[in-house]
């Protein structure tokens, strides 16, 4: 349900007022459930440097610290709840991707008193026990299904959370789409130190779908009574109508094992309604060869799903089979098929291949799926974080 014009010009918008100067800080961040550190390889590229991350799962941390090889100075392999608060440095910024199965549609939907999701508070109990040594930025990260859980109860108390210790917030709805060639649309809340928030409801209701989609809008709507504080940006670059073929897929010949099997190529082809396996076969007949993704899910029975455009679906992790991307090769009077390759995974979420890929696919396929797409971090750090950096601290060199 579209939100009504009406409602918004209820909605008055007040005159901005400059955010409340701090002293001088630098583009320091700490990034908690740092995951394989793509939020950090997104801030880097940007000019700010993490200085704190923390994660509980080993594998994450074994891929993390593949690439990034100073972290064993400063990632704390342990659970969030366990961390003293007073060891971590101060920072201008601290970053929550906290998990989201617990509010994913492809998770149980617990929420945030689910056993993972509920790790958000223990980053809200590190904030409020930093006291005057807190961040004055946030940012946090998540999936669509935030803003609806328990009936957008979640959304608000989380936004709540972070308006009692004094940050005022403003969220943005971003798809990966606009980056690289994957449908990944994701929550992120930045949220500023200021005893002056703009509430400016009537602007941020009035983004264009490039940053918000109805959902936001309606969980914005529906709590009026927050501290939201719109901050200024600039349209992101439009969506993605294709290229897996020229930037993500692994070139491999025809004789590689990862290849199925002529059985197997059958049997997905038979999963597929009319509809997709035409798309399939019309490919198929191509002078040359057309790269698409598969999906198998569950509906009346098991299904194999085509996409439509040479982009790739949301990449999920490999926790189960049925989850992992299938990539399609049709042209040339054949039809391929195969598991989508970690490399591919990493390049989907915008990763040089100079990250190293662990040995066990499985724990590759996990690490990226459950991660953020780093070119969209650099966008927010470049148009949202680094300019709000120079208000609070006006000295500050990006």
């Amino acid at each position: 349900m579209a939100v009504q014009l009406s409602l918004l010009d209820a909605v008055k918008s007040p005159p901005r007022k400059k955010v409340t100067a701090i002293p001088r800080v630098p583009l320091t961040a700490a990034e908690y459930f740092a995951g394989i550190g793509l939020v950090r390889l997104g801030l880097e590229r940007a000019g700010w440097r993490v200085v704190f991350a923390n994660d509980f799962d080993p594998q994450k941390y074994e891929m993390y610290v593949s690439y990034f090889k100073d972290a064993a100075e400063h990632y704390a392999l342990q659970d969030i709840f366990t961390l003293d608060p007073q060891s971590i440095p101060k920072t201008t910024l601290a970053t929550s991707s906290f998990p989201c199965i617990d509010l994913s549609l492809a998770g149980n939907l617990n929420g945030l008193s689910g056993k993972h999701s509920s790790a958000f508070w223990g980053f809200i109990r590190i904030l409020r026990e930093q006291g005057s040594n807190r961040p004055p930025l946030v940012m946090l990260e998540n999936v669509p299904g935030w803003l609806t859980s328990n009936r957008g109860e979640d959304f608000r108390v989380t936004i709540q959370a972070l308006n009692d210790l004094g940050y005022a917030c403003d969220v943005y709805a971003i798809d990966a789409l606009r980056f690289t060639p994957q449908s990944r649309v994701r929550i992120f809340v930045v949220g500023v130190q200021t005893d002056e928030p703009n509430r400016d409801i009537y602007n941020m209701l009035r983004r264009s779908g490039a940053l918000t989609t109805t959902a936001l809008r309606r969980a914005i709507m529906s709590h009026p009574r927050l501290l939201w504080h719109a901050l200024n940006a600039p349209e992101p670059p439009p969506l993605r109508m294709g290229g897996l073929r020229d930037e993500i897929i692994e070139d491999m010949p025809d004789d590689d094992p990862r290849w199925w099997d002529a059985n197997e190529v059958q049997r997905h082809l038979d999963m597929m309604t009319d509809s997709h396996r035409k798309r399939v076969e019309e490919l198929k007949n191509q002078p040359i060869v057309h790269y698409r993704t598969i999906f198998r899910r569950r509906r009346d029975r098991q299904r194999a799903e085509v996409r439509r455009g040479d982009t790739a679906g949301c990449l999920r992790t490999a926790r189960g089979g049925s989850s992992r991307q299938i990539v399609v090769a049709a042209g040339r009077g054949q039809i391929k098929m195969r598991h989508m390759t970690p490399r591919e995974y990493a390049r989907l979420q915008g990763v040089p291949d100079d990250y190293p890929l662990p040995p066990n696919t499985i724990q590759a396929l996990t690490g990226f799926g459950d991660a953020v797409c780093a070119p969209v971090i650099t966008w927010l750090a470049e148009n949202v974080l680094t300019p709000l950096a120079a208000q609070l601290s006006p000295e500050a060199n990006p």
